[in-house]
């Protein structure tokens, strides 16, 4: 059996897609897939033992600039590469009129959700099968079960697997004794105060772990730099790409992170996470797994789901919904975690 995934991005997306790969793998053994990514996020369906063939788009460039894209190789190479092989089923994972257009081109009977359960209602339109998915429920578990209805098998009752730990969990790329930070996110509403960061690392630091801190931006960068100042115990790691994140995820003894794509990738690689969540709801995106816990903050107005904080008072914490998620009650969640990890993976070891 040959298979189509289309699900472009982001990178909380495509990660929560790897699961659903896992079951249909496990129920159709010997099958073949291939999945269409954005060229920012094609390293992650590879990392999956299942997945043959990625296939790139670059619809976030090219929307940019769309009559120059049109007209260049570059698109035409995209449709070309998704029309070489002829499938049994094309799934639409991502229930978007882009998506639905990849879908419909590919050579093989799409599959996808119907006009309720879609993100973009119309996306339906371009499935032969269409399936309702309840909207109410995790990411991760509307995907699972739109996978198993499209390749009809019964959807299994286990905990997610998203296939990649092994790649890099252990690895001799990474050594040490520490605590990861993902502090870094695209709405300022998202962000967990400095001088949280810095309170929470002072307590990983007393309990004789060190901390490193990724980034990708420039402005995460200083903001790195405002977390560790002065504290010897920090390292602000190099700009890394996504392979070499995940080996220092993988190889870390815990994470806190806020709402962001690198929390569900430190989550798919079952790395002991506590996520932070006060402008957004964690019920149907939140990091999920084992050794999983999601904060939320408890305020009038959370969650808001607006970029911008716009509570204003004299408190020094903002955004101030933070208030209710002090560093130390997330070093005792992490902490909680990581005793948990410590002794199921102690007793697979004497098993």
């Amino acid at each position: 059996m040959k298979i189509l995934v289309v699900k472009m991005s982001s990178l909380g997306d495509v990660l929560h897609t790897l699961p659903a790969v896992t079951d249909a793998a496990a129920s159709h053994p010997g099958v073949q897939i291939d999945w269409v990514v954005e060229e920012s996020f094609a390293r992650v369906p590879g990392w999956h033992p299942k997945v043959d063939r990625v296939i790139q788009t670059a619809f976030r460039r090219w929307r940019n600039r769309p009559f120059a894209s049109l007209g260049g190789g570059e698109f035409w190479r995209c449709i070309a590469g998704v029309r070489e092989r002829q499938y049994d089923c094309v799934i639409d994972a991502q229930g978007l009129l882009k998506s639905a257009v990849i879908t419909r081109l590919a050579r093989g009977a799409g599959s996808g959700y119907d006009r309720p359960s879609a993100r973009e209602p119309l996306a339906a339109l371009g499935y032969r099968h269409r399936f309702a998915v309840a909207r109410d429920q995790h990411a991760v578990t509307r995907l699972r079960q739109l996978f198993a209805r499209s390749l009809d098998y019964s959807l299994p009752d286990t905990l997610p697997d998203y296939g990649i730990r092994r790649r890099f969990s252990g690895a001799d790329k990474v050594r040490g004794d520490y605590i990861v930070f993902l502090h870094g996110t695209t709405w300022p509403s998202k962000q967990w105060p400095c001088n949280c960061w810095r309170k929470l690392a002072e307590l990983v630091a007393t309990a004789g772990f060190t901390i490193k801190l990724p980034w990708g931006t420039e402005e995460e960068r200083r903001q790195a730099n405002d977390i560790a100042a002065d504290f010897h115990f920090v390292e602000v790691l190099p700009r890394l790409g996504l392979d070499d994140l995940a080996y220092v995820l993988g190889s870390a003894r815990g994470v806190v992170g806020v709402d962001t794509g690198l929390s569900h990738l430190a989550a798919a690689l079952e790395v002991p996470v506590v996520t932070l969540y006060g402008a957004t709801d964690p019920l149907l995106t939140g990091t999920t797994g084992g050794h999983q816990a999601n904060l939320r903050a408890e305020f009038p107005c959370s969650p808001c789901l607006r970029r911008v904080c716009s509570y204003r008072d004299s408190d020094a914490i903002h955004p101030a919904c933070y208030r209710s998620l002090p560093a130390r009650e997330v070093w005792i969640c992490l902490q909680s975690l990581m005793q948990a990890g410590h002794v199921a993976e102690k007793a697979c070891v004497q098993a």
